[in-house]
């Protein structure tokens, strides 16, 4: 096991790494920019480091300095969390340089996996079902109006090498082909540094779900149920639940085993998801893997009772998987909200700025995970997620009487956040609103 691991990241995924590591009795390294010296993740490391301005491009994405920064502190691990490097090649083929081991996939995997288009190949040449589209990097804009003609509208365009769904776009008909091209093609290059984008088909009302997968380097495989992403807002995810509302037992074997034999196909190791789209008729598709941890696994370990962040740093120990398959059970019903630093009554803009009150609220099977504090100023510069509030139930029921009464007792007073979106949400009879 790993002795010091450095946390090459910040927020609340930070403070959730660092949670992990004293419970495994590994050491933390926290790093902090400019606007992150009082950040909650620096308090609770067992040690900090300066990295640079508060621009992350000077900071959390200067990889130099990071590799500095992790052989001054004599770390044997880098923990990348979400964002940033943590599916980035390059930086995971630097970690093997410095003599770090990555916690993720092995790189050959991100490879295979950090291309959409190829990723969407491979899956499709596994078995796995793949929606209509292509295969390879538009070249331009005469190539995308003869793809779009071929597969029909409406069609999505999107990022190859980007996540989270700000490169994407909705093109309903050719007249609107060209604008939303180059649209995606210039998100993709801010978020990314590379203005490569696809095309696939548009699925109507489609439910998003994703598969948790764990696979250690030993050759054992194994699926962790589903989580269901699909209220989302701009194509960014919102809230997320586990069990998914859609899924029977029927179709959770048939959609784990479709992401398995996936990932067994590519020598998948570490933790990682395939997420799907599940159209009117529960047939389901392949979009794109997620080779990290993602924001909503709080509800998997809710479920399963197992905590990826410690099976992601076993896994990357080289540690075998203690159970199979038929130990996995899923018990009861998670939901979790995100909490971001936005004024739902302004079009989400962000709000960042000094938490002058914070109440958490402390009852039995609500979780929150947050990187903020009362007295904490919330800088302009990074991600607007700040907190997220997790609910278990026995039955989605009672999970949604857990979320509705935790959300109304949490108080942020100072800045705006979405928590007064989120009561809505669930007062209104809280019905998927389906993104692509």
């Amino acid at each position: 096991m790993f002795e010091k691991i450095l946390i090459a990241n910040r927020g609340e995924i930070a403070v959730r790494v660092i949670k992990t590591c004293r419970k495994l009795g590994i050491k933390s390294v926290s790093l902090y920019s400019d606007a992150d010296k009082e950040a909650l993740h620096v308090k609770m490391a067992d040690e900090a480091y300066h990295i640079g301005a508060s621009n992350p491009v000077k900071s959390y994405l200067c990889a130099p300095k990071i590799f500095n920064i992790a052989q001054m502190a004599q770390c044997d691990a880098i923990h990348p969390g979400y964002g940033f490097f943590s599916e980035n090649v390059e930086f995971a083929r630097e970690c093997e340089r410095y003599g770090l081991t990555f916690i993720g996939p092995p790189v050959e995997v991100l490879e295979k996996m950090s291309d959409k288009t190829r990723a969407r190949r491979l899956m499709r040449e596994a078995g796995v079902p793949v929606i209509p589209g292509c295969e390879y990097s538009i070249k331009d804009e005469f190539e995308a109006f003869e793809i779009a003609e071929d597969i029909g509208y409406p069609i999505m365009i999107k990022g190859v090498h980007t996540g989270g769904g700000r490169s994407i776009r909705l093109v309903k008909c050719e007249e609107e082909l060209d604008e939303a091209l180059h649209f995606s093609q210039m998100a993709a290059q801010r978020i990314s540094g590379k203005s490569e984008v696809y095309i696939e088909k548009f699925i109507p009302n489609p439910f998003h779900v994703e598969v948790q997968l764990v696979a250690d380097s030993h050759g054992n495989i194994v699926y962790l149920g589903e989580r269901d992403c699909s209220v989302q807002r701009r194509n960014q995810k919102l809230i997320e639940e586990a069990p998914s509302p859609i899924v029977d037992s029927s179709l959770r074997k048939r959609i784990g085993e479709a992401a398995v034999k996936g990932a067994q196909s590519i020598n998948y190791q570490s933790l990682g998801t395939m997420e799907f789209l599940i159209n009117e008729d529960n047939n389901f598709y392949f979009i794109e893997s997620n080779d990290r941890i993602q924001v909503e696994h709080p509800v998997t370990e809710m479920v399963t009772g197992i905590d990826l962040i410690g099976e992601q740093i076993r896994l990357a120990a080289g540690e075998e998987l203690g159970y199979s398959q038929r130990d996995v059970r899923i018990k009861g019903w998670a939901i979790e909200c995100r909490i971001n630093a936005e004024d739902p009554t302004r079009n989400f803009l962000p709000s960042p700025g000094k938490i002058t009150r914070m109440l958490i609220p402390k009852m039995p099977h609500i979780r929150i995970d947050s990187g903020v504090y009362t007295g904490y100023s919330v800088p302009p510069f990074y991600d607007s997620l700040i907190s997220k509030v997790i609910a278990w139930g026995s039955d989605r029921l009672e999970a949604v009487a857990r979320i509705k009464r935790a959300l109304s007792e949490y108080v942020i007073e100072g800045i705006k956040t979405t928590i007064p979106y989120h009561l809505t949400h669930w007062s209104g009879g809280n019905n998927h609103i389906s993104s692509h």
